[in-house]
């Protein structure tokens, strides 16, 4: 669960503002000025620098030093983007919003999964504009939504406010939130995940992530094998010309329901791999995914300033 800072009420009112004050501006002018920051963030050491490039250096080793760099930069205005996109996916009208989404590819998955008529299970890595599809999966019913509140407390109530606007149900990241979505599922309906972040200690354990271990959830398989539930990947690409974005739903990969806590965290990081493939620049590189690295294996983010 996310640590919340103290009460911070003066910054969460100009969070709020500026995402409001973002959404006068079309699309595109929204994603050009996340590029500049981005840009910018490219140019100088800092935080979010280096953790891109120390997260892009470890799963991509095949890659020569001028590539990473490359992709690292690539990296880092796609991910500033996801910001300065909020003014149009939480305060713009759901008809302009959906009007965004230029091309749905895997469509057929997930009739196929709603014409079955079990529970289903849609996974959503940090890719391009995670945000989006709260609204585009929640057109025929209801989705219940495993929530994490902002690290910034005074802010949670407008995140709330926004992200159930569209119908969606978010539940917390806690007991009450899982027997929520064990009940949801035996009840056939959807569920969404984000699957791809830090669950804890005791949330889950370390499983190769681009051939790097990274702990990861094992509350994705308890769902999928106690309910039966059909597992989807589901991810939203940004597109280059800037009028909106793609799309994607893949399938999950074999044993991602099994009782074998490794098989099962392996096969979802593996369904992962095959999103991020889709557009690399557009995962969330930014977030530490490797920390709490198990004994004996390096922490790829210490000593690392100034790369």
């Amino acid at each position: 669960m996310t640590k919340q800072t103290a009460d911070k009420p003066i910054v969460a009112k100009l969070l709020v503002a500026t995402i409001k004050f973002l959404s006068w501006f079309s699309l595109k002018n929204q994603q050009k000025i996340g590029a500049g920051i981005g840009w910018l963030l490219s140019k100088f050491p800092n935080y979010n620098r280096n953790t891109v490039r120390a997260n892009i250096k470890t799963a991509y080793p095949h890659l020569s030093s001028q590539e990473q760099r490359v992709l690292s930069n690539k990296t880092l205005i796609e991910n500033v983007k996801i910001f300065t996109e909020l003014g149009a996916i939480w305060e713009w009208p759901a008809t302009r919003q959906l009007s965004l989404i230029k091309n749905i590819h895997g469509q057929e998955l997930l009739d196929a999964a709603y014409q079955k008529g079990n529970g289903i299970l849609m996974l959503s890595p940090h890719f391009g504009n995670w945000e989006l599809l709260g609204l585009f999966l929640s057109q025929k019913e209801p989705l219940t939504v495993l929530y994490q509140p902002p690290k910034l407390k005074s802010i949670e109530d407008y995140v709330l406010k926004v992200r159930s606007k569209s119908g969606n149900n978010p539940v917390p990241t806690d007991v009450s939130g899982v027997k929520s979505m064990f009940k949801v599922l035996k009840q056939n309906k959807m569920v969404a995940i984000l699957p791809d972040q830090d669950p804890g200690k005791s949330g889950g354990i370390h499983a190769p992530f681009f051939n790097h271990p990274a702990r990861t959830m094992t509350l994705v398989s308890k769902l999928a094998s106690k309910t039966k539930a059909k597992v989807l990947f589901i991810i939203s690409e940004r597109l280059a010309d800037g009028t909106g974005f793609d799309i994607h739903i893949l399938p999950s990969d074999e044993g991602i329901d099994s009782t074998d806590e490794l098989t099962a965290t392996t096969a979802l990081n593996k369904g992962v791999e095959r999103c991020v493939a889709i557009n690399p620049a557009q995962y969330l590189w930014a977030y530490k995914r490797y920390r709490h690295p198990p004994a004996g294996t390096l922490d790829i983010y210490k000593n690392n300033e100034g790369n």
